[in-house]
């Protein structure tokens, strides 16, 4: 860092140097795109202004009315873009341009590959906005002064986006915040005012601040958008265009929305609420101090853009506006928890997603797909989170199958139930911590020669799913891998197994004493048709997989002894049969026992023991 009286230049961290390098590489097909992401955040700038004004009337000064105005420069080769919002401190203008300040920024930057298309995409869920500038630019003014401060605080901000950029204290007369863009050489076509209206109009003609420009040989200006809320126009004079664009303002996401619903509510309570499903998971999803939501308005004047209260941590991928006539301009947090009005949005907007997701379910299950690829480990914690809702919230799952379409979660519980045999009164299902380890478990074996159908729990969220999922229409979830195997009335060799056991009574009595404390018992198993052995859980024991799960983030796990089980009508198992005492069938049985633990996804204590054991019964066998 270099300082020159208040003037300092200083490095972008790492994640904004690559996010420059795209922008100066053009990783963009459609590089209009820049106008839009910079009017948002004037927007959006004025909008915090708004909110802030609400308990400080003092920030508005004596400059009340709101408003973009886009400025071209043909001899300087300049466009600017300039705001009378919330403005920007020095501190803010570093935090807000300097760093990327956001879960998932790693994730993001792993994830690029190189080509234009799916980078394109990559970049579009993770949102660049300011640095989409560099697109056009080759070099970047950003004027500012916070409201609130002295004319003698502003801040100039200017990078060429090689990696540096400077920071200079000057005197700026107004508030808010001003964009210069010195275009590049090949960028003349952004110097046509035509052109830019005719991107204000496709891109940002729903802000409802008015844009500005310069009529044409004047220097009067004219409202070139709308400048109406989207929201509050009537439904019917929306297009699909209007509701992609807005969407793609306020979630600042580049791709469309996969769908949306909007409703004007008359009667004891008065608001307007629009919707969004993203077609794409925000790489923030799974932080939990993200909270870009649905934006809150009272009365067409911006709250809040996190107001938690509107929607369930469960429903929080979903983006929007709900405006309010009802409640007051200076809402806090602290009346939102619990003001019934609130209570009322929340019930009717949970009610409204949980509708549209139906619908898509029922009649594009295509998009339904892609939606349950993006959000569907979100939407299990619905049914552990959200009682009142936990049956519209089961009927939209999807699982993998051993019937399904290989890896695909697609198969609904009515789909399974549908396809049920008769006499089968369960719904079985088996987890594990992979879907290659469920689908090739070995406890699925009598199932696959009953030809029962199985449903493959293997997201880490499944395990607490189906404690709180224990039926479905009347039917029991059950797992393969807990208690004594029950077909109903599904034909069994019940006579066979009790013969069984009998007759290996004293293999199962040797084997639980040499296993010891590593078991809670040994016992003749009917869920096996092609392996030896496997171990299973006691009906109301935890298992094996959550167990782990526990361990691995730390929290202590009630640790319960398996049970193993033996298949009789396997060659090793018979063999077994046949060994006296000795340390042979003591190795031997500490194999089988080893083995079923690794098929399950366990891991050994000892591997040393185990390769020592193995190594010791290959020698023995190859003499």
């Amino acid at each position: 860092m270099t300082v020159a009286a208040n003037k300092e230049t200083l490095g972008f961290e790492a994640e904004v140097k690559q996010i420059l390098d795209l922008m100066i590489h053009s990783v963009y097909s459609d590089k209009e795109i820049f106008l839009r992401e910079l009017i948002s955040n004037a927007s959006d700038a004025c909008d915090r202004l708004r909110f802030e004004a609400v308990s400080d009337s003092t920030l508005m000064q004596d400059d009340t009315e709101l408003n973009i105005h886009i400025r071209l420069d043909k001899d300087k080769r300049t466009i600017s873009i300039i705001d009378n919002g919330i403005g920007m401190s020095r501190d803010e203008v570093v935090s807000n341009i300097g760093t990327i300040a956001r879960s998932g920024t790693k994730t993001f930057f792993e994830s690029l590959t190189g080509d234009q298309a799916k980078d394109n995409n990559l970049i579009g869920q993770f949102g660049v906005g300011f640095y989409s500038a560099f697109i056009v630019a080759d070099e970047v003014t950003v004027l500012t002064r916070r409201a609130g401060q002295a004319a003698d605080t502003g801040i100039r901000w200017q990078s060429k986006g090689d990696g540096e950029y400077t920071l200079e204290n000057i005197e700026r007369k107004t508030r808010g915040t001003e964009v210069i863009l010195h275009l590049r050489k090949d960028m003349d076509e952004f110097l046509e005012a035509v052109r830019l209206r005719t991107i204000i109009k496709k891109y940002s003609d729903h802000i409802s601040l008015p844009i500005l420009m310069k009529k044409d040989d004047s220097d009067e200006e004219e409202v070139v958008n709308k400048a109406a809320a989207l929201w509050a126009r009537p439904k019917k004079e929306i297009t699909e265009e209007e509701h992609k664009e807005f969407y793609k303002h306020i979630s600042h996401d580049f791709d469309d929305p996969l769908a949306w619903t909007h409703n004007h509510v008359e009667g004891r309570h008065s608001y307007t609420s629009l919707l969004y499903i993203p077609k794409h998971a925000p790489f923030d999803l799974w932080d939990k101090n993200s909270r870009h939501g649905v934006k809150l308005y009272v009365r067409r004047v911006f709250i809040m853009d996190d107001a938690e209260q509107l929607l369930p941590e469960y429903l929080r991928f979903v983006r929007g506006v709900i405006d309010s006539n009802d409640l007051p301009l200076n809402v806090s947090r602290e009346i939102l928890q619990r003001d019934k009005t609130i209570d009322s949005i929340r019930t009717a907007s949970i009610k409204r997603i949980l509708s549209l997701l139906e619908n898509l379910a029922s009649k594009e299950p295509e998009k339904y797909a892609v939606f349950w690829k993006e959000f569907g480990i979100v939407m299990k914690e619905g049914v552990i989170s959200d009682y009142e809702y936990r049956e519209r919230i089961t009927k939209l799952l999807r699982f993998s199958t051993t019937k399904g379409d290989g890896q695909t979660q697609s198969v609904s519980l009515d789909d399974y139930i549908g396809r049920m045999q008769e006499g089968q009164d369960k719904i079985y299902y088996v987890t594990a911590d992979s879907y290659s380890a469920a689908i090739n478990s070995p406890h699925l074996e009598i199932f696959r020669d009953k030809d029962i159908e199985v449903i493959l729990f293997y997201d880490r969220i499944d395990e607490w799913l189906v404690n709180h999922l224990n039926e479905y229409e009347g039917k029991q979830l059950q797992s393969v891998a807990k208690g004594a195997l029950d077909l109903g009335d599904i034909k069994q060799d019940k006579e066979k197994t009790k013969k069984a056991e009998g007759e290996y009574k004293d293999l199962l009595e040797k084997a639980k004493t040499t296993l010891g404390e590593k078991v809670k018992e040994v016992r003749i198993t009917h869920r096996l048709t092609k392996s030896p052995a496997c171990l299973v859980a006691d009906e109301h024991d935890m298992g094996a997989n959550m167990q782990r799960i526990l361990s691995a983030v730390g929290q202590a796990a009630p640790m319960s002894k398996p049970i193993l089980e033996l298949n009789p009508d396997h060659d090793l198992v018979a063999r077994l049969r046949e060994e006296g005492d000795g340390q042979r069938f003591d190795d031997w049985i500490n194999v089988l026992f080893d083995q079923a633990l690794l098929a399950e996804g366990g891991q050994l204590e000892d591997p040393a023991a185990y390769v020592a054991r193995m190594n010791d019964l290959l020698i023995e066998l190859s003499k």
